[in-house]
Formats: C-alpha cells, sequence, structure tokens
C-alpha cells in the first residue's frame, strides 16, 4: 500500500500519524510480550527466575512519552526606558526599538537612557 503524503489534507495526515503511533505502540507491547515469555522459559531452564537475572522486579511495559509543551523562558528585565515615555522599555538583547535608534540618532548617550 502506497500513501501519497502530498495529496494528503492536514486533518488526513493528522489521522494517519495518530494511527501510526498507535500501531507502533501495540506491535511494541507485543514485542516486549514475547521478550517476556522467552526471558522466562531461558530464566526457567537455568532454574532461576527473570527476577533473580533484573536483581528486582521487572518493570512493566512503558507508552512512549507524549511531547510536553517548550518552557517558556522569563523575561529579561528591561536596561532602558525611553525618556519621553517611561511605559516604552527594552531589555538591550536583540533589535534596538525605533526610539532607542531615535535618540542616539539625536546624539543621546546610550547611559542616559539606563534605568
Amino acid at each position: 500500500m502506497k500513501i501519497d503524503l502530498k495529496t494528503m489534507t492536514r486533518k488526513e495526515l493528522e489521522k494517519l500519524g495518530h494511527d501510526v503511533e498507535k500501531a507502533l505502540t501495540k506491535i511494541q507491547k507485543q514485542d516486549l510480550k514475547k521478550v517476556r515469555s522467552e526471558m522466562e522459559k531461558l530464566a526457567a531452564a537455568h532454574g532461576v527466575s527473570v527476577e533473580d537475572v533484573m536483581g528486582g522486579k521487572i518493570a512493566a511495559p512503558k507508552a512512549p512519552k507524549a511531547k510536553t509543551p517548550a518552557k517558556t523562558k522569563a523575561k529579561a528585565p528591561a536596561k532602558f526606558a525611553n525618556p519621553a515615555d517611561k511605559s516604552q522599555t527594552w531589555t538591550g538583547k536583540g533589535r534596538p526599538p525605533s526610539w532607542f535608534k531615535t535618540a542616539i540618532d539625536s546624539g543621546a548617550a546610550p547611559e542616559t537612557m539606563e534605568i
């Protein structure tokens, strides 16, 4: 079965992605169950339990981790303020605001605008 991703809508692609994740989770569980069974047979053949071999309890199969949203960074404190309007501030990072450029072009020193 060949799927043409270029002709699919966003909704169809999202459903396909969800279906793929679901199928992968199911196969992973089947694989873990098969490996666990093989390990139990091998351990029993040697007269021990899998817990003895692993040094404790065997962890249950884990579901794949869900993507966590990116953490937002704390905003840097303002370093400069517009002399004409103190509510306009700038951290000194990134592109300078127009009021800062205008003040510098007019001959003001950056130190005069520091908070």
